[in-house]
C-alpha cells in the first residue's frame, strides 16, 4: 500500500494516519473541520487535503450513523479502490451502506478495539492499536482484493485482524463496552447531588467505575442509537440483577429476620458471579485478542523477591492488576501469572529467562489462520531450539494472510 485516505480526523482516524505514515504510506486528511485535519497533519499523521488522484484505501471515520452517507459521497467522488470505517457498532452501518452505495465490493467493515477517554486528533497515538484486536466484518459482497487492502492497512498498525458477523460483533460490544459506558454515566450522574463533604473521602474505587464516562456524549448517543436493542438487553438482565439485591437490601436495612440469611446470600451470590466474570477477562489487555499466552514466574524466597518481579514487569508493560499469585500446593512455590499478547510473550519470557528469573509459557498461541478460516494452534517452540521466534511466526503469519487470494 503506497496511498491512504482518512475521513474523520478525530482520534482513531488520526491514530490510523500516525500508525501508517511510519511504513511510508502517503495519508490524506479530510474533515469537515479543517483545523482538526491540520492539527492531524501536524502531529505526522498524513497532509491535509484531498488527494490528486485515487488512493489505496480510504478509513471513513466518523460516528455510525454517518457511515453509509459519508462513504457514498466519498465512493462517487473517486476517492480509493478500497474503503473501510471503524464505527463501534457494525450492523446498521452495514445496511446503510448496501443501500446507500453504488459499489459494495469495495466496502469491508471494521472497529479496532482500542481507544482512550479522551477524543480529538491531540488524544491521538500512532501505537494505539497494537496488539489489540480489529475486528472486520465484510459483506457476501466484499471482495477479495478490497479485503487484503484492508488486512494490510491492520497489519501496518500493528493490530490483529478478527473477522466476525456483524450482529455477533454487535452483541459482544453491547457487554463488553456499549452497556458499561451507560453504567458508568449513570454511577457519575448520581455525583451531581452528591454532598461536597462526600467527594473528600472518594478513591480510587470510584474513579474507576467512572472513568469511561468522560467519553463524548454525541458520539456516545449516535452509537448507543445504532446498537439499542442489543445494549437493551444487556441492561435488561442487569436491572433483574440490581431489582435483586435492591430488595435485599431493603430486607436487611428493615431488620427483618425472617429474610435476612436470605437476603444475605443473595448479595453474596451476586459479588461471587461478579468475581467469576472477571476471571473471564483477567490479564487480559483490552481489546486484546483471545490468543494470549500465558506466562508464570517462580518467585524466591528472599524478601522483597515478589516485588522486584512486579517492578520488572511494569517495566515489560504488564500492569499490577494483570498479575495473578498462585502456588503449588506440592512444591510449596509461589509464582506471578499474567498474559501477553502472542508478539509480546516471546520477548517478556527472554528477558526474565536471561536475568536468571524462573519463567514458563504455559499454553500453546492461537493464532487466526486467516480472513474467516479457523483458528491454528501454533506449538511454543522449547528454549534454545533454533525454531524461529514467536515475534517472526506472528508476522509470517500476517503477510501469509495478506498474500492469500
Amino acid at each position: 500500500m503506497r496511498t491512504m485516505a482518512v475521513v474523520g480526523t478525530g482520534l482513531i482516524g488520526t491514530s490510523v494516519g500516525l500508525a501508517v505514515s511510519r511504513h511510508g504510506v502517503m495519508v490524506h486528511l479530510l474533515d469537515q473541520d479543517e483545523t482538526a485535519a491540520r492539527t492531524a497533519a501536524a502531529l505526522g499523521a498524513g497532509v491535509a487535503g484531498a488527494p490528486a488522484e485515487r488512493v489505496d484505501l480510504a478509513v471513513i471515520a466518523v460516528p455510525p450513523s454517518k457511515v453509509g452517507a459519508v462513504l457514498a459521497e466519498q465512493q462517487l467522488r473517486g476517492l480509493a479502490h478500497a474503503y473501510t470505517d471503524v464505527a463501534s457498532v457494525k450492523s446498521a452501518p452495514a445496511r446503510d451502506v448496501l443501500r446507500t452505495i453504488s459499489d459494495p465490493v469495495t466496502f469491508v467493515g471494521g472497529h479496532p478495539l482500542a481507544g482512550r477517554e479522551r477524543s480529538g486528533p491531540l488524544a491521538a497515538r500512532a501505537d494505539l492499536f497494537e496488539d489489540r484486536s480489529w475486528v472486520l466484518t465484510p459483506t457476501q459482497a466484499t471482495s477479495q482484493p478490497a479485503l487484503n487492502r484492508v488486512l494490510e492497512m491492520v497489519a501496518l498498525c500493528g493490530a490483529i485482524p478478527v473477522v466476525m458477523e456483524d450482529q455477533a460483533h454487535d452483541a459482544a460490544v453491547a457487554l463488553t463496552s456499549h452497556a458499561p459506558h451507560v453504567v458508568a454515566s449513570l454511577m457519575a450522574a448520581r455525583l451531581q447531588s452528591g454532598p461536597e463533604e462526600a467527594f473528600r473521602l472518594a478513591g480510587q474505587g470510584l474513579r474507576d467505575v467512572t472513568r469511561i464516562a468522560a467519553g463524548d456524549p454525541r458520539l456516545w448517543t449516535d452509537i448507543l442509537q445504532a446498537n439499542a436493542a442489543a445494549v437493551a438487553r444487556v441492561l435488561r438482565a442487569l436491572n433483574d440483577d440490581l431489582s435483586a439485591v435492591l430488595a435485599a437490601l431493603d430486607d436487611l436495612a428493615a431488620a427483618e429476620p425472617v429474610r435476612e440469611g436470605h437476603s444475605v446470600m443473595r448479595i453474596e451470590d451476586l459479588l461471587r458471579r461478579g468475581i467469576a466474570g472477571l476471571d473471564r477477562i483477567h490479564g487480559r489487555r483490552p481489546g486484546a485478542p483471545p490468543g494470549q499466552v500465558r506466562l508464570r514466574v517462580a518467585v524466591g524466597e528472599r524478601p522483597g523477591e515478589l516485588a522486584l518481579l512486579l517492578a520488572r514487569l511494569a517495566e515489560l508493560g504488564v500492569g499490577l492488576d494483570d498479575v495473578a499469585a498462585t502456588a503449588s500446593p506440592d512444591r510449596g512455590v509461589l509464582f506471578a501469572e499474567f498474559g501477553l499478547s502472542a508478539v509480546r510473550a516471546e520477548s517478556a519470557w527472554r528477558a526474565l529467562t536471561e536475568e536468571g528469573w524462573a519463567a514458563e509459557r504455559l499454553h500453546a498461541i492461537t493464532v487466526p489462520e486467516g480472513p474467516g478460516g479457523a483458528a491454528a494452534v501454533a506449538p511454543l517452540p522449547p528454549a534454545g531450539s533454533g525454531a524461529p521466534s514467536l515475534d517472526h511466526q506472528v508476522e509470517e503469519e500476517r503477510q501469509e494472510a495478506l498474500s492469500k487470494p
